[in-house]
């Protein structure tokens, strides 16, 4: 194989974009391993009594990843997140303002392979999130294991991540003042092992939970399209039915976690790596859907929801396809 080297002569401006995401990629694949060995060592040495100390701040702080979290807005608005934006770039596109006296579901689509949208767009203030939509507080839902691991778990909380499950959605999305935007992939870890350049596949038929909840507690509906988001990375051929996909499947059932195969570029070349393509992601929020407060919400009242959802996210991903470079004949998938 031919390896494409980058040139020598790259602008400042470009390597420290680089860096950014570099780091970025370390945080999501390799943080959370690590923060576990130091604690892990830190616990086996002469220095136990921190880690004594910390375990029973761990304990004493259990519940903070479903209470909403505990966001740092100097983390969010560091200048790496600046760098980071600008590799790709990351743009988030209103298409309408959202009161600040009502809570919200963002449903964002497509999941991706490392939902690099969502992390820039709702973890930092790199696009503007707090400037375009003033009085909301963004809530991006992950899964409740990454928040038993010692340390990682505060880092990723200073961004404003929490606990995916039930209990902490709920919390968000049903504050009395308002304000809270509760952002879920819907899509989740299955979705990502169908991410790769052109799909338009999602994985939302069956993922009703949602609207459920948002039924329950009256929390107006957004869908959010995010245009360029499975264009990052390439992935190893994993048709259904094949023994990679019947692996992937298996090990999600287990861990809860998808490890879809990908690759794309490196950091000094762009034959092969880890580092993802730099193509641009354009997050498009669409616009609410109004619910109706219905704390026992039927089976046809979650279904009518759903169908309604569906179609305000065809007709935000139709209205824009075309100003993101996609064909007429392109649409998307629901299954």
């Amino acid at each position: 194989m031919k390896i494409a080297f980058a040139p020598l002569n790259v602008p400042l401006q470009r390597r420290l974009q680089t860096a950014a995401v570099l780091q970025w990629i370390f945080s999501f694949l390799v943080l959370a391993q690590v923060c576990l060995a130091a604690f892990v060592l830190l616990a086996l040495s002469d220095w136990w009594i921190l880690a004594l100390l910390y375990a029973g701040w761990l304990w004493l702080d259990w519940d903070t990843p479903v209470s909403g979290g505990r966001r740092s807005r100097w983390v969010r608005s560091w200048t790496v997140w600046d760098y980071f934006r600008d590799y790709f770039p990351i743009t988030l596109v209103k298409t309408v303002d959202l009161d600040p006296k009502k809570n919200y579901i963002f449903g964002f689509h497509p999941h991706g392979v490392l939902v690099a949208g969502g992390f820039g767009n709702f973890c930092t203030e790199a696009t503007g999130f707090s400037r375009l939509f003033p009085g909301l507080t963004p809530h991006l839902l992950m899964l409740p294991f990454w928040f038993r691991v010692p340390v990682f778990r505060d880092y990723i909380m200073f961004g404003g991540l929490v606990s995916s499950s039930k209990s902490s959605l709920s919390y968000v999305v049903n504050r009395p003042e308002g304000g809270n935007v509760a952002v879920i992939a819907v899509g989740g870890a299955p979705e990502a092992l169908d991410a790769r350049p052109g799909a338009l596949t999602l994985q939302v038929l069956n993922r009703k939970g949602f609207i459920k909840l948002a039924l329950k507690h009256g929390a107006q509906l957004v869908p959010v399209f995010s245009f360029g988001e499975n264009e990052l990375f390439d992935q190893m051929e994993n048709p259904t039915g094949s023994s990679i996909r019947v692996l992937q499947n298996r090990l999600q059932s287990i861990m809860g976690v998808s490890l879809p195969l990908f690759h794309a570029r490196g950091v000094f070349q762009y034959s092969f790596g880890l580092m993802p393509y730099r193509k641009p992601i354009h997050t498009i929020v669409g616009k609410p859907i109004p619910v109706v407060q219905t704390p026992s919400p039927s089976s046809e009242d979650i279904e009518s929801l759903h169908q309604v959802y569906l179609q305000s996210l065809t007709q935000l991903f139709e209205q824009h396809k075309h100003t993101y470079g996609l064909r007429e004949d392109q649409h998307l998938t629901f299954i």
